[in-house]
């Protein structure tokens, strides 16, 4: 496909905040302060903790399940996953349960849907996880965030859980996001300062903080840009964190040894960068740090049995797709193709096209599968219920963006979905013109 635009040190260890970029930041006390809780005489064995942080379609999830694939094959590890979601569409578990890494029926498995894990409410459900989780057995747990959320409010939760002890904090880094969108990584820090300077926080405050916490950096889709920018990228962002390793990835590539590996997080070196983004928040009575109210993002949940029409969807995607949107996930379904369930997975300018599975009502229609009276019985009462016209077929999407641009691209989006008209077309076998690639693919628009 052409590719064409979208429509339109140490600073590691101390925050992006006005005062320290003007050079006006108070002295920093040699060491923080020594927590009572961080240490105090708690005999109980920690379950070790690594956190997948990053930015909204960065590569967290594929992350998370190489790392599952791998564990099979460790005899004494058993991984505990908990997934927050920004969406009330919990389609990261769904991907996890469809790819048979892990089962959402697994005890040691808990998503947190429809918010960020660092928020209040958030917080109060990963409490639960964890008891979920740890009841089950696991030996190390993975938690992969929401994109929008921020490291400090968990890591702090972390830290004085009793049954917890932070093991790593993996920042996953979109690496075509960042030289496309924010100057190979150079955009970042001059953007956060502005963002400050005016009193408020932006997308780069967070893509900058999400680094500034990390243990390990990973560049991810690495294979989707040359070396040279892969190392412009690496050296742009080191600043903000010296102290940590930066590494290239590409596909979730990344050995669960050399995770298990890592030293232990060392809180001590972001404390003070933890207390003066708290003291930020609260001074402007705040709490624009925890949630994706702060960076002014926002989500809607598109959900139909009705197909795709194709062409439709394919001229919204590149006539539509503004540069608010960051991110958007789920399944869907075309009358081109209506045996196949496909995943659609949007991340900035760029789009992967996935075969999924088959419908169950088209493996009910296929004779050529051969399938047992007892296998047909069961898909059968998976059914009931379910649309008579269009089975178990059907689309959900989550689209996540700047809240400005969100609603007219959900409704484009809603365009899209085939008329009574089309419907009955598709029922009568009639052909419809489908511009998408044939197998698997990934665009992108630039």
């Amino acid at each position: 496909m052409t590719s064409t635009p979208r429509n339109s040190s140490t600073a590691g260890a101390r925050p992006i905040t006005r005062e320290r970029l003007n050079g006006s930041a108070r002295p920093q006390a040699s060491s923080p302060p020594v927590d009572p809780l961080s240490f105090g005489t708690n005999t109980m064995p920690q379950i070790p903790v690594t956190i997948l942080n990053g930015f909204l379609g960065a590569g967290k999830t594929t992350l998370l399940q190489s790392l599952l694939v791998q564990a099979r094959g460790m005899p004494g590890v058993r991984l505990g996953v908990i997934v927050n979601e920004m969406s009330a569409l919990d389609v990261d578990g769904a991907i996890l349960d469809t790819s048979e890494v892990i089962s959402r029926r697994d005890p040691r498995f808990a998503a947190i849907p429809a918010g960020s894990i660092s928020d209040a409410q958030g917080l109060e459900q990963f409490a639960r996880a964890v008891d979920k989780v740890t009841g089950a057995g696991a030996t190390h747990i993975l938690i992969e965030t929401s994109g929008s959320s921020h490291p400090w409010p968990l890591l702090e939760a972390i830290r004085v859980h009793p049954a917890l002890r932070l093991h790593g904090f993996l920042s996953v880094v979109d690496t075509v996001t960042l030289a496309q969108d924010h100057d190979l990584g150079r955009a970042i820090l001059p953007a956060a300062s502005h963002h400050l300077a005016e009193g408020r926080r932006g997308i780069e405050n967070l893509l900058a903080e999400q680094i500034m916490f990390a243990s390990r950096i990973l560049l991810s889709k690495m294979d989707r840009v040359t070396g040279e920018t892969l190392r412009t990228v690496a050296q742009a962002i080191h600043p903000l964190n010296p102290f940590a390793d930066i590494m290239g990835m590409q596909w979730g590539n990344v050995r669960l040894a050399d995770v298990l590996a890592l030293p232990p997080y060392d809180h001590a070196r972001v404390a003070t960068l933890g207390a003066e983004l708290t003291d930020w928040d609260r001074s402007r009575g705040t709490a624009s740090m925890s949630g994706a109210e702060g960076y002014r993002l926002g989500s809607i949940v598109i959900a139909d049995p009705r197909p795709f029409h194709p062409q439709r969807l394919w001229k919204v995607y590149n006539h539509s797709l503004g540069t608010g949107i960051h991110r958007s996930k789920g399944f869907f379904w075309l009358p081109s193709r209506d045996r196949l369930q496909l995943l659609w997975n949007q991340t900035a300018g760029s789009i992967g096209l996935e075969i999924v599975n088959y419908w169950k009502v088209a493996a009910l229609e296929d004779e050529s599968l051969n399938l047992l009276p007892e296998e047909r019985d069961e898909m059968r009462r998976r059914l009931e219920g379910m649309s008579p016209e269009f089975g178990d077929r059907r689309c959900r999407l989550t689209v996540i963006g700047d809240r400005d641009g969100l609603a007219d691209f959900a409704d484009a989006v809603r365009g899209c979905f085939c008329t009574p008209a089309e419907v009955a077309a598709w029922r009568a076998g009639e052909a419809f013109d489908d511009p998408w690639p044939a197998s698997t693919a990934r665009l992108s628009q630039r």
